[in-house]
């Protein structure tokens, strides 16, 4: 087990009809005025923004709105926002959706003190400070609620990418498993593989001797995957919702991380894949980690024999190769019996822009130091 420093300051606040907490929790930081972003009219619907605007008033918290955000969430609102806060001189921002919501808020967050481009941290250049945001929940699935990391899609060139750093970890989260249930089906799935893939960049690791953390990937793993059939059959299923909703944060809280190293190498694909495509990232991941599975599992058998018992129970045996490739087909099955695709063909992509993609991979990954030449590849599995 590698050394490890773990912190994780965000404030989750779980449960039914929690969001009435929020306008209490923001009047607590002490700032001046909020900006509400939102994606479209879905809170609207579901009465969540009026009980959010309520509990905003009845605490005195002076807000401005920016709603508009896009799954893949894109870099141009990202520039409305920063420009907004600065008029409206705004000091926290609260963000009322997904991830995509959440790491909108982030990137205009880290962009507010900034004197130049906010891009220029997503292609390398380091923050020191972010404006203070809070969160209330819509979608488990991105972790972005306690989480460290934005990513963002910039439309110019086609380019999605990320950034991490602990100064973006929201004040507090709500999580209200109450929220979700009008989701409709095919984001319930995508949030679901959302979830599991970021335990799997955890789980697949160089690093020995980590049964601890292992123990926890695995009891995250089959949380989403007895829960979400349960949530599809009955949207209003609270205690699933409730089980998925917890796992989504702590999947990507860093907990699930201590004392390992990640890989991410299938995000970096797939952001590549959205990036371009503009396709659900759940949806990419559940294409693409197969892919990639299927591509490096030779080079720790054991450890993908290992995944393939405790979390799909496949029996042991003395041939791994063949335990490994039946828990990645397990998790095929899984994915398509929740209605994810499992190729770039059923998302519609077709191949023609592969080697682009390839030669777009930024970050290489832990487990395998990804090279243009193996994402390619995996994209022709994925195929």
């Amino acid at each position: 087990m590698n050394n490890f420093e773990y912190h994780m300051p965000t404030k989750v606040i779980f449960g039914k009809g929690t969001e009435e907490k929020v306008g209490a929790e923001v009047a607590a930081s002490g700032c001046k005025k909020v900006l509400l972003h939102y994606g479209k009219d879905s809170i609207k619907r579901s009465g969540l923004y009026d009980r959010v605007v309520k509990s905003l008033n009845d605490a005195g918290v002076d807000f401005v709105e920016l709603d508009g955000v896009m799954p893949n969430p894109r870099l141009s609102l990202v520039y409305t926002g920063i420009e907004l806060c600065r008029e409206e001189g705004v000091d926290f921002i609260l963000a009322v959706g997904g991830g995509s919501v959440i790491d909108s808020a982030k990137a205009i967050g880290v962009g507010v003190p900034y004197d130049g481009d906010v891009w220029d941290f997503y292609t390398g250049n380091q923050f020191i400070d972010c404006l203070p945001i809070g969160v209330v929940l819509t979608i488990p699935a991105a972790g972005s609620e306690t989480s460290p990391n934005s990513v963002i899609t910039n439309e110019v060139g086609d380019f999605k990418r990320g950034i991490g750093g602990q100064v973006m970890r929201p004040k507090f989260a709500i999580l209200n498993p109450e929220l979700p249930m009008t989701l409709p089906p095919y984001h319930m799935s995508c949030g679901a593989v959302d979830i599991m893939a970021h335990v799997m960049e955890r789980y697949f690791t160089k690093v020995k001797n980590v049964a601890f953390t292992d123990r926890l990937c695995e009891a995250t793993l089959k949380t989403v995957i007895e829960n979400i059939p349960k949530v599809l059959e009955c949207h209003e299923d609270y205690d699933a919702w409730a089980e998925i909703m917890w796992a989504g944060s702590v999947a990507h809280n860093g907990l699930l991380g201590t004392g390992r190293e990640d890989d991410w190498g299938t995000h970096m694909i797939e952001h590549e894949v959205s990036g371009i495509y503009d396709v659900a990232h759940g949806a990419g991941l559940a294409v693409i980690f197969p892919a990639w599975m299927t591509y490096v599992y030779k080079m720790d058998v054991e450890r993908f024999a290992q995944y393939a018992n405790r979390v799909w129970d496949v029996e042991y045996s003395d041939d791994l190769d063949s335990m490994a490739l039946k828990g990645i087909e397990k998790t095929k099955e899984f994915f398509s019996s929740i209605c994810m695709p499992i190729s770039l063909t059923e998302l519609g992509i077709p191949g023609d822009r592969i080697e682009e993609m390839g030669s777009k991979i930024l970050r290489k990954g832990a487990f395998l130091p990804l090279t243009p030449e193996h994402a390619v590849e995996i994209l022709k599995i994925a195929l």
